[in-house]
């Protein structure tokens, strides 16, 4: 039977999310660069994790008021459009700033401090830009059609994680210095966010000309919301959160045990295969900084698997199965790392990783929208962005202290991860679709 809202073309749903491109090549180049960038100016191993902390704090503040504002907004550019944009602005200027953390002559305190600012500034820019895209694809796209929107944008993300994670090692191969003054950051890097910023703010200026958001009156035709919902007072983030669907706590059970997983990847795969396979545990070595260039290019061999496996899922009949399996393959992947000492081999490990990668991206809020009406959903997508960041600074909390639970040895985080997807997939089971 015919879908009461319209579909929309393949194009149309392309440029829903293709702006998701260059916020993901910055997001990328974050998550693969900051453990490098403050080991490299001189953070202890066990204290790598607390810098980790500011990115999801930032973006659990920042998504839900995203989603409450813009669920409220309207003007000429449109509801969410107008953040996407003032969030990659800032993104483009932070992206310049952070890796010249160590370049003014301060000292190494100093630096830090320095480096913690662009990092908290650069996460809340990106997380104003990233936000609104799920936002669009849930105002704008109907039932039936948004696990191919989701699919899209996962395409996109993951294309742009590529694209970020490879650029250090390209620029190094070009011959762009991949080493630097101790305390410095390689200019391999730098360049790196310098390319980025530019193809993000590109990509944004492309998805505002191309996407005319609805006007509140067609909006509210197109989620079946009463008219005279208009004058009534907005809930809290409270009340919603009371009446939040079961779904959105069971859902997020699963996003706990994930994220934070995926938490200890970004933070120790740098030093972890700096050890095992570089045999260096030295940040201002020349093993340590070609290691941080295959940490972009095995984070890229990640990417490639989730995009593999995004076209595998829609073959499940059950999407629980698909969101099970996918964990547990994952688990198996970040297991293996500890047990792998060949950088070529450890390409099966991250294979693996992004088959769990390509899942966390599409499943969660497939399953999330489904179950939400129209009127608060922004608020709603913010909100739940708490089931990403809250592991993920649960996580960083206490990875010095897993660390030292373990053993010392930063390759033990993959065991403790793939433990966590195991948990996770049996998670799975709690969450009830209709």
């Amino acid at each position: 039977m015919k879908p009461a809202r319209p579909n929309l073309t393949f194009w149309q749903l392309w440029n829903l999310s293709f702006g998701f491109f260059g916020v993901q090549i910055a997001y990328s180049l974050q998550s693969a660069n900051i453990s490098r960038i403050f080991a490299t100016l001189g953070a202890d191993p066990h204290s790598l994790s607390f810098f980790w902390i500011l990115p999801p704090l930032m973006g659990m503040v920042v998504q839900p008021l995203v989603g409450k504002f813009s669920d409220r907004t309207w003007c000429r550019l449109g509801r969410r459009i107008p953040y996407l944009f003032l969030g990659a602005l800032i993104a483009v200027l932070v992206m310049c700033m952070l890796p010249n953390a160590g370049s003014f002559g301060l000292a190494v305190g100093g630096a830090m401090i320095f480096g913690l600012i662009s990092l908290m500034l650069l996460d809340t820019s990106i997380n104003m830009a990233m936000q609104p895209f799920k936002m669009l694809v849930g105002d704008m796209v109907n039932e039936e059609q948004k696990a191919k929107a989701y699919s899209i944008q996962s395409f996109l993300c993951n294309a742009g994680s590529l694209v970020g994670y490879i650029f250090p090692f390209l620029f190094a191969w070009i011959g762009i210095a991949n080493t630097a003054p101790e305390g410095q950051i390689p200019d391999s890097v730098k360049w790196s966010f310098y390319v980025g910023a530019a193809i993000l703010i590109l990509c944004v200026i492309y998805t505002t000309f191309k996407v005319k958001e609805m006007p509140p009156k067609e909006y509210a035709q197109f989620h079946g919301i009463e008219e005279q919902k208009a004058d009534v007072k907005s809930p809290s983030m409270w009340q919603l959160l009371k009446h939040a669907p079961s779904t959105f706590w069971t859902v997020g059970l699963v996003q706990f045990f994930c994220w934070a997983a995926f938490l200890y990847m970004w933070t120790y795969t740098n030093g972890a295969i700096a050890d095992t396979v570089w045999g260096t545990t030295d940040a201002a070595s020349e093993g340590y900084q070609t290691a941080g260039n295959w940490v972009g290019i095995l984070f890229a061999v990640q990417a490639v698997g989730s995009v593999l496996w995004a076209l595998v899922i829609p073959k499940f009949k059950s999407i629980k199965v698909a969101y099970v399996v996918s964990l547990l393959v994952g688990a198996a992947g970040f297991a293996s790392v500890f047990f792998i000492h060949d950088q070529y081999l450890l390409f099966i490990s991250f294979l693996l990783i992004g088959v769990a990668w390509a899942a966390m991206l599409a499943i969660p809020f497939t399953l999330l929208t489904n179950s939400l009406s129209g009127d608060h959903i922004g608020t709603y997508l913010g909100l739940f962005n708490g089931t990403i960041c809250l592991p993920q600074i649960v996580a960083a909390a206490c990875g010095g202290l897993i660390l030292k639970l373990v053993g010392g040895a930063q390759v033990s985080m993959f065991l403790v991860a793939g433990v966590f997807l195991v948990l996770g997939a049996l998670a799975v089971k709690l969450i009830k679709t209709k």
